[in-house]
């Protein structure tokens, strides 16, 4: 481990290298503490869990994740163990002694890297005492009544207790390095800095409180960022404890970071501190060994939804399941914030366009968005029934007549087919077919909604009239639950699920990253984003033409609603009229997206913050190489060649238009070429940039 043997850093061949070897590599010890560690609650479990591999990769055995301690996470994700570092667990006897119940053992995910868990519950007795050094150090009281942020004092008083412990042993040695995520971990982030520990400190805000809450009132957050009040708004949401919270580790961190360019932006004016890197988020890439095994896939999962759909729309099923797309979008149910509002909007148009060009394309829509449910409506479970007993009438009659016809055969005879049914068989298909006869449109949720009179979505396909009728060319499904494979309805795990729809849709105004269209891009999707979700800021960087490779960018930011909305029914209306020949060209090269969001690539932001903190905490024995950052030249996918130079990117104005433009398209593309130069774009890790000694950080320096 390289990064442990340094007392300088200086650029060798395009990669980091450092310098001197008196440093022994046991000396250095990374601890990243997070709410999250194998405690998942939102996106930052995510974040956490799949970045693991790499950083243990690069840390081995040094690497340590600090979390909070509840038995059932612990007992189905965590093998105990004994600590490997002597002084670790010293600083673990430390605390038990004193009463405090700390944990230590393997996570087991991949990489299995190494958990300290505290019980909040074992150390609430000091809870008092806790909050009043806080205040102390910061002057923030912590109200009583606020559970969640009781608990951040306790586990930001534990960490930091922890940390005092551990670099009491190491005399003058500056030897650790804690990266705190988001407010419920930065009082330990905070504690430490009072306490003037030997301890490079790193935080990542994955979104701001008061953004997320803004935005969540409809506010026209992103055209006044510089407008608001910033504590007159915290306060009148009863949140102004945890906006100083999050403030103070912000500004107590020797390094900040955010996890997008847009996440920076909003950081600078809600939290006062432009971040010093940008930190994207990743996944672990998995690739298969046949190059279109994901496309078998796609073909499979897709079979099951339309085994669904059969069900679900018997007696209306009018329309060709082969000219049939699945659209989806899931996630937290946030109406506003994850663009859902709009995107029902888009939908409306998107199928006045579809009846008015009398195409015979149709798209049937999914909403995955956890709400609250009695349970699966009946209309639903009924539709599922109905299925399967018309299949296995089917299967009936065809074993009939498959005995019948082999017996003909066998006697060199051409079976009479009027006669090989005979007429109880007729009887039971009439029975059959009499049965899938509805008297009610096909349900649009397959739930029964508590309190559906102020459902959002609810509301507003009520408004905008799609009752999945037989002329509406776009149908809604509304799923207010997560998937699983264990469901009577829709039998898919969500991985499953996705790679069988053909296109992701997260038109969301607040996306501090989004890892649902990226999950997308990793397996082969197409997905609709904007620009002010993370991850569209960051294709927009990184490829040339983000449509092309099936990444639809909505522009929420500088144009008006109603204009977004107009340009989301064009990018859906387009990708309607796209062939199916169009439509695999398109996911092949979505697919090969996957390598930007390799945790192998993007991990160097994160070792770039890391050896940024080293050299601001410890001066005298890291230095960084004064240089300019370095640019990802060369770290951009170009327009694909065989896309036609208008801006359609392969989508036609008509939606009638001639087969000879598909065979021109054909002869273009030559998927072997094209994914030979997509993967020269990609290489491997760039020496880091690093700050000029001296030099103020400028907004968006850090823009890799």
């Amino acid at each position: 481990m390289p990064l442990a043997r340094s007392l300088s850093m200086t650029s060798l061949n395009g990669l980091p290298q450092w310098e001197d070897e008196d440093l022994p590599v046991e000396d250095l010890l990374l601890f990243e503490v997070s709410w999250e560690v194998t405690n998942k609650v939102g996106g930052i479990y995510t974040v956490i869990q799949t970045k693991a591999k790499t950083t243990a990769d690069e840390w081995g055995e040094n690497y340590f994740l600090v979390g909070p301690y509840f038995e059932h996470n612990v007992k189905t994700q965590v093998e105990a163990c004994e600590p490997p570092n002597p002084a670790v667990k010293k600083a673990m006897d430390t605390m038990k002694s004193q009463g405090c119940q700390v944990f230590f053992g393997r996570w087991l995910i991949e990489g299995s890297p190494y958990v300290l868990l505290f019980d909040i519950g074992s150390a609430a007795w000091n809870l008092d005492r806790w909050k009043g050094e806080f205040w102390d150090v910061s002057n923030i009281g912590i109200p009583f009544h606020d559970r969640e942020a009781n608990d951040a004092v306790i586990f930001g008083s534990l960490t930091a207790w922890f940390l005092k412990e551990l670099s009491c042993q190491f005399d003058d040695k500056p030897n650790l390095i804690a990266h705190f995520h988001e407010w419920q971990a930065g009082v330990g982030l905070i504690l430490s800095r009072s306490q003037k520990l030997p301890v490079a400190t790193i935080f990542t805000t994955h979104a701001t409180l008061l953004g997320r809450y803004l935005c969540a009132a409809s506010i026209d957050f992103y055209n006044n960022l510089d407008q608001f009040d910033i504590d007159k708004e915290a306060g009148e949401r009863e949140i102004y404890h945890r906006y100083c919270m999050e403030r103070a580790s912000v500004h107590c961190a020797h390094v900040f970071t955010t996890v997008s360019q847009i996440t920076a932006v909003e950081a600078e004016h809600m939290l006062k501190r432009n971040p010093d890197v940008v930190t994207p988020n990743g996944l672990n890439i998995k690739k298969f060994s046949a190059m279109h095994e994901f496309q078998n896939l796609h073909s499979m999962y897709k079979a099951r939804i339309q085994e669904f759909i059969r069900g679900h729309f018997y007696g209306h099923l009018d329309f060709s399941l082969e000219k049939t797309l699945f659209f989806f979008i899931a996630g937290r149910y946030e109406f506003s914030n994850k663009g859902a509002d709009m995107f029902l909007e888009a939908l409306s148009r998107l199928n006045f366009l579809l009846r008015v060009h009398k195409t015979d394309v149709t798209v049937v829509v999914f909403f995955i968005m956890p709400a609250k449910t009695n349970n699966f409506n009946v209309e639903t479970l009924k539709g599922q029934a109905v299925r399967k007993q018309l299949w296995d009438t089917a299967q009936s009659v065809k074993e009939k007549f498959g005995k019948k016809l082999y017996n003909a055969l066998l006697k060199g005879e051409i079976p009479d087919l009027n006669k090989i049914l005979d007429r109880d068989d007729i009887t039971i298909m009439k029975r059959a077919i009499f049965s899938t006869q509805r008297h009610c449109l096909p349900p649009v949720t397959t739930h029964n909604m508590i309190d559906d009179g102020n459902d959002p979505i609810l509301n507003t396909i009520r408004r905008i009239g799609l009752f999945n009728n037989r002329t509406d060319r776009v149908k809604v499904i509304l799923h207010p639950e997560f998937l699983s494979s264990t469901s009577p309805l829709l039998p898919l795990d969500y991985e499953e699920f996705v790679r069988g729809c053909h296109l992701g849709v997260f038109p969301s105004y607040y996306e501090p990253w989004g890892y649902t269209p990226a999950e997308c891009t990793v397996m082969g999707i197409p997905s609709v984003t904007t620009n002010l979700s993370g991850f569209g800021c960051f294709m927009q960087e990184h490829v040339a033409d983000p449509a092309a490779y099936g990444i639809y960018i909505v522009d929420r930011r500088f144009r008006s609603p109603d204009e977004s909305c107009n340009q989301l029914t064009q990018f859906l209306y387009g990708f309607c009229q796209q062939s199916r020949r169009q439509r695999i060209i398109q996911r092949n090269r979505t697919e090969r997206l996957s390598d930007l969001l390799d945790w192998r690539y993007l991990g160097r932001y994160y070792m770039h913050a890391r050896h940024l903190a080293l050299s601001r905490t410890f001066p005298d024995k890291f230095e960084m190489e004064p240089s300019a950052p370095l640019k990802t030249e060369g770290f951009r996918y170009p327009r694909p060649s065989s896309v036609p130079p208008s801006p359609s990117v392969s989508q036609h104005s008509s939606p009638h238009h001639s087969e000879d433009e598909d065979e021109d398209e054909d002869e273009r593309y030559d998927e072997d070429e094209e994914a030979k130069r997509d993967r020269q774009n990609i290489k491997s890790p760039f020496s880091l940039g690093v700050l000029p000694q001296g030099k103020k950080k400028q907004h968006g320096e850090y823009r890799n």
